[in-house]
């Protein structure tokens, strides 16, 4: 399948260092950056940053602030409520969340927060991950709604799906990676739903009760009678390509690392298709996922991949210019939104 040029909505240069992007369903792009102090050397683990707004259609910048949260450890945002902006992160005095007027910056609240990795934030709920434990706070007032220890594991990276947290775990004393998953509003177990038997799980998204996985052995990331399946398709692949070249980034293949895709229901994943990919190497380690309306995106280089959810199907290949140098990306209905170093840049992924 030939690929398309996305098409450029609008870009902007941002006299910052972007280190974070937001992008919801509706309302204006979020982005958060620091300015390089002279010398390019700064005394204190946090830097200071700021965060502003764009308008969505036209990219034209609507306010920017100082922001509490600084450039460090651990980095989320997103809109809680109506006119409200929730950013979390480090600052000098420890990790904080900070409720933002959405018009304006103007900073409304402050709550002080543990330490973590990654964080989501919901319209009611903001979840945050960290390699010991994951704990929920509420939106409304900032305060602690339930925490999780990890116990005898280590939480890696995480997806957000409609009613549970999915979460890349390893256990004490081995670096092979699995995914379970945590119920959203009690918080109260892990349930593990993909073996810890990957070297490393390079990817992770989710969208309702659907989960994504891109992990470097997709031949452990499928059921037992699935396997057998992968293994002839391997040997079919040989005998009629040869040995297996990449082109146009990540693309189906002969290879050890894979996509898997699982309907989550309850306790258990079941597995709805897999992809397989190249093996051990720069497209697949640099490879990265998104799920929105029904889709898979799966970026490689400068090249994205489109994929229906439910089938596996491929819909299309689209060339992003500036993805291959990317600090972040999210899309959201249609809508691709692109953060290098000093640019942001909203495209339009065709249909």
């Amino acid at each position: 399948m030939s690929s398309r040029i996305a098409r450029r909505r609008w870009t902007r240069e941002i006299e910052l260092e972007i280190d974070g992007v937001h992008l919801g369903p509706t309302g204006a792009v979020i982005v958060h950056g620091y300015e390089d102090p002279a010398g390019g050397k700064w005394h204190d683990s946090v830097i200071p940053a700021k965060i502003g707004a764009f308008d969505r259609q036209s990219g034209e910048r609507r306010w920017f602030a100082p922001c509490e949260v600084g450039y460090g450890r651990g980095f989320g945002a997103g809109f809680a409520a109506e006119n409200q902006l929730l950013v979390l992160g480090p600052s000098a005095s420890g990790h904080r969340a900070a409720r933002l007027a959405a018009d304006s910056g103007e900073l409304e609240g402050l709550a002080a927060v543990g330490e973590f990795d990654e964080a989501h934030v919901g319209s009611a709920l903001c979840v945050c991950v960290a390699p010991g434990e994951v704990f929920a706070l509420s939106t409304a007032d900032l305060a602690p709604v339930w925490r999780l220890s990890a116990g005898g594991r280590r939480f890696h990276r995480s997806a957000r799906g409609a009613s549970q947290l999915f979460v890349a775990f390893s256990d004490k004393g081995s670096r092979l990676q699995g995914v379970g998953s945590i119920d959203l509003e009690s918080g109260r177990r892990f349930v593990p739903l993909v073996a810890a038997n990957q070297p490393a799980l390079l990817g992770l998204a989710a969208q309702g009760e659907r989960l994504a996985v891109l992990g470097e052995d997709l031949e452990q990331l499928l059921p037992e009678e699935r396997r057998r399946d992968l293994q002839l398709e391997r040997l079919m692949a040989e005998e009629e390509h040869g040995e297996y070249e990449a082109a146009e980034g990540i693309a189906p293949g002969r290879g050890q690392g894979g996509l898997a895709v699982y309907e989550v229901r309850g306790s258990e994943a079941r597995l709805a298709w897999y992809r397989d990919l190249p093996a051990k190497g720069e497209d697949l380690e640099a490879a990265s996922l998104a799920m929105d309306s029904g889709k898979l995106y799966l970026a490689s280089g400068a090249n994205l991949v489109i994929l229906d959810a439910q089938s596996g199907r491929e819909l299309g290949r689209v060339v992003v210019p500036g993805l291959d140098e990317h600090v972040s990306w999210t899309v959201r209905e249609g809508a691709f939104l692109l953060a290098e170093e000093n640019r942001l840049t909203l495209f339009e992924i065709p249909d």
